[in-house]
């Protein structure tokens, strides 16, 4: 049984529960099953849970949400849940056996819809990379080739519900940690509007409003459902997406009307050439959404291209972690020192130090001012932008992470795999990634879909046209359960 449940999606999952065909000790003593015989070889999960989750499977009082008894790993990173270890990446609370003492909020709405969390999943320090790659807790493979990147900061996650260890993963996106994973891994991963999913009760924001929650999956149905699940506002929340018109379920399958998409396949501001590979993954979907009927014509928001963004992210980024490292100095009672974390890391902190708190409201009022600037595109009478999710394939594990000696070398070659995804972040737009194509190596390369804020609807119901149209569930990595 647990290798034909490694071929089900959640909701499939669930439904078994629900019909008592399989109980929720089945389903979670086969994820763990399919983790042991995996993970040595992708090293995805780094902290097991298995003994507190078949407890919880086992119990009485688990809660009967719609996901109930289904496995779910736990991106380690930003949500954390109660009396489990938590490290952020990091060997310096990975060193400190540190422990968090409560759920997140996020964490609290995936237990109630019934989820069990099995393990915590691999992420670079403080997820400042697009590679699931740390001194910590070392290198994930990537179930389509091992040798390979699954992508970052989500990249454990993503390679633990591509390989079929489970069927959904938490990740969060503060410059696309969630769709550079599904691209790489073969993966839907929607990142929403921001607000859309609340960072309580510790934090209203994290990076200055650009990092998101939510999860990545193996269809598009289980990303709209556990988005019903998960979403809505804490009490405090700086930010607040607006509510759907009904559950974003019921946009699976609700037949878009005729749109009109653009489509973009040079990088914003050509900062660095789009591989062929990408490129022609995109205009495959382009000629696909054609022939469902929408008008596809090459047109961007121009403002993409504004070259005055890059400082504004680096100020916002670069403070975010000079603060990371004084909060967990403060919250473990243990001064944080270069010798601690990762050169990138400590250089980056040293890089946020020097500026003022005047720069960076400053730096807050040039990226409102340039979302303002790209928003006003789908205002003007686009549906959607249709680009690609990363500017490369999967690249060779080593190749991202920086040196030693030379911290910021590799900050160039980061920059493909984020010049798509960063600007709605930027913008706070919901922006989904689809595996609608795999190139001659066998890799899969993932198309972006951009839609206006708070219009996950629209997002949904295209994905799942697409979906339909081209499926891919029955696409295998050569590593799976």
């Amino acid at each position: 049984m647990s290798d034909e449940l490694a071929h089900l999606d959640a909701t499939a999952q669930a439904e078994l529960v629900r019909r008592g065909d399989v109980t929720p000790v089945t389903l979670v003593d086969a994820a763990i099953a399919r983790i042991e015989k995996l993970n040595p070889t992708l090293n995805a999960v780094i902290t097991p849970l298995f003994e507190k989750a078949r407890a919880q499977a086992a119990s009485p009082n688990l809660p009967s949400g719609p996901f109930r008894g289904v496995p779910l790993v736990l991106k380690d990173l930003i949500a954390h849940s109660a009396g489990d270890p938590y490290h952020a990446g990091m060997r310096f609370l990975r060193d400190l056996a540190w422990v968090e003492p409560n759920d997140t909020d996020l964490v609290a709405r995936f237990r109630a819809a019934g989820f069990i969390i099995v393990g915590k999943t691999n992420t670079p320090e403080l997820g400042t990379i697009p590679t699931a790659e740390s001194v910590a807790h070392g290198a994930t493979g990537n179930p389509w080739d091992p040798s390979r990147s699954t992508g970052g900061s989500s990249g454990g996650s993503a390679a633990a519900v591509a390989s079929g260890m489970v069927p959904v993963a938490h990740g969060n996106d503060g410059g696309g940690s969630i769709r550079i994973p599904a691209s790489e891994c073969g993966l839907v991963g929607l990142k929403p509007s921001r607000g859309r999913i609340s960072l309580g009760p510790e934090f209203g924001e994290v990076w200055g409003g650009l990092a998101a929650e939510h999860v990545l999956t193996l269809s598009v149905r289980d990303t709209a459902a556990i988005l019903d699940g998960v979403a809505g506002p804490l009490p405090g929340d700086p930010y607040t997406a607006p509510l759907p018109g009904r559950p974003f379920v019921a946009e699976v399958c609700a037949e878009p009307s005729r749109l009109r998409i653009g489509y973009l396949t040079h990088t914003p501001a050509h900062i660095v050439a789009t591989h062929p590979d990408c490129v022609a993954a995109a205009e495959a979907a382009a000629r696909l959404l054609e022939s469902l009927g929408h008008t596809v014509e090459i047109a961007y928001p121009a403002a993409l291209d504004d070259p005055e963004v890059g400082p504004p992210w680096t100020t916002i980024v670069s403070t975010a972690l000079a603060r990371d490292l004084d909060y967990w100095s403060h919250r473990t009672g243990k001064a944080i020192t270069k010798d601690d974390v990762e050169p990138l890391t400590w250089v980056m902190a040293e890089i946020g130090r020097i500026f003022s708190a005047r720069d960076y409201v400053a730096a807050l009022e040039l990226l409102h001012a340039h979302a303002r600037r790209v928003t006003s595109w789908w205002a003007g009478g686009f549906d959607l932008l249709l680009t690609p999710t990363l500017a490369e394939p999967p690249p060779l594990l080593g190749e991202l992470p920086s040196t030693p000696d030379d911290p910021l070398g590799n900050t160039a070659r980061q920059t493909a795999f984020v010049t798509f995804t960063s600007p709605f972040n930027m913008t706070g737009q919901p922006a989904i990634s689809l595996p609608l194509h795999w190139n001659d190596a066998g890799l899969p390369i993932g198309i972006q879909l951009v839609a206006a804020y708070g219009r996950e609807d629209l997002l949904i119901q295209v994905a799942s046209q697409l979906e339909q149209a081209r499926p891919w569930a029955d696409r295998r990595p050569p590593v799976h359960a």
